[in-house]
Order: C-alpha cells, then sequence, then structure tokens
C-alpha cells in the first residue's frame, strides 16, 4: 500500500531516509568488499589451500578402512550369488 503525503515535509523526509540508507548500503559494501579483500591475501590462501590438503589427507587415511571394509563386503557378496 502506498503512502499518501499530506505535506512536503513528509515527502523529504522520506527522501533523506531513503538517500541515507542507501549510502548506509554503500558503505557496507565497501567494508565488505574491504573485508574479502584481506581475507584473500596470498598467505592466507595458501594456508587454505594448505589446511585442504592436510584435511583431506587424513580424511583419505580414515576412510580408506572404511572403503576396504566396504568394497570386500560387497565382493562377498556377490560372490554367494
Amino acid at each position: 500500500m502506498k503512502k499518501k503525503y499530506t505535506t512536503f515535509e513528509e515527502l523529504d523526509q522520506d527522501i533523506k531516509r531513503a538517500y541515507l540508507r542507501s549510502e548506509i548500503d554503500k558503505e557496507e559494501l565497501k567494508l565488505s568488499l574491504n573485508e574479502a579483500k584481506d581475507s584473500l591475501t596470498p598467505g592466507k590462501i595458501a594456508t587454505a589451500v594448505l589446511g585442504g590438503v592436510a584435511t583431506s589427507a587424513v580424511l583419505i587415511k580414515l576412510l580408506t578402512p572404511l572403503a576396504s571394509f566396504a568394497i570386500g563386503r560387497l565382493l562377498q557378496k556377490y560372490k554367494e550369488y
């Protein structure tokens, strides 16, 4: 529902509020962009990649016995048929 204005002052206040909200949104966007730039430094990217590789290696070590067991069970079932 559209707001009906009775005076130009009311309209002017809403326009000023909308302008200030847009300025705040722009500043928040700039802040987010700067935070993103700071988090994408080469050192942080390398740390994240190495951390991911290390995590992957740990997961592989943990999941390999489980996968071997599951494959062995499946092969046993197929041999029975």
